[in-house]
């Protein structure tokens, strides 16, 4: 019976091992969602969301299409991230206005994406600076 109430609580993992968590604002569905993310994926997330915090005190969160999102209190979105196969893509969603821009180009104009592999390899440094200039400009609002 036990075992059935917890699979029962465990997220279902949509393609590439994302979890499905239902839309909601704060910080809990966030760290549901990272709880749930498979392996060495929930580093990852811990990682983004600990840097998060660290470089936008007061920062906004949800989880929206399953997705973490981190946004600024009436300016919009400035940041998500998903989980795929072999990577975690974070999305900048103002991404070609930061300096310098990050590697993946998106079909979307502004957006801008950096996958982190399974080996888990940032430039911390880089993510937090590009993290700070992406909360600092207009977010997305859909």
């Amino acid at each position: 019976m036990a075992d059935k109430k917890a699979n029962a609580a465990k997220p279902t993992l949509l393609a590439g091992g994302n979890p499905q968590i239902a839309k909601a604002d704060g910080d809990a569905p966030v760290q549901a969602y990272i709880a749930a993310m498979p392996g060495w994926k929930r580093e990852v997330g811990r990682r983004l969301d600990a840097l998060v915090v660290r470089a936008v005190p007061g920062v906004r969160k949800a989880v929206k299409w399953n997705s973490p999102f981190y946004g600024i209190e009436g300016r919009g979105w400035f940041l998500s991230f998903h989980c795929f196969t072999r990577y975690v893509k974070v999305t900048f969603f103002r991404g070609t206005s930061l300096d310098p821009v990050p590697p993946g180009a998106s079909k979307h104009p502004e957006v801008r994406y950096l996958d982190i592999p399974e080996d888990g390899r940032i430039e911390e440094a880089q993510l937090e600076d590009w993290i700070r200039q992406a909360a600092a400009l207009p977010g997305w609002v859909p």
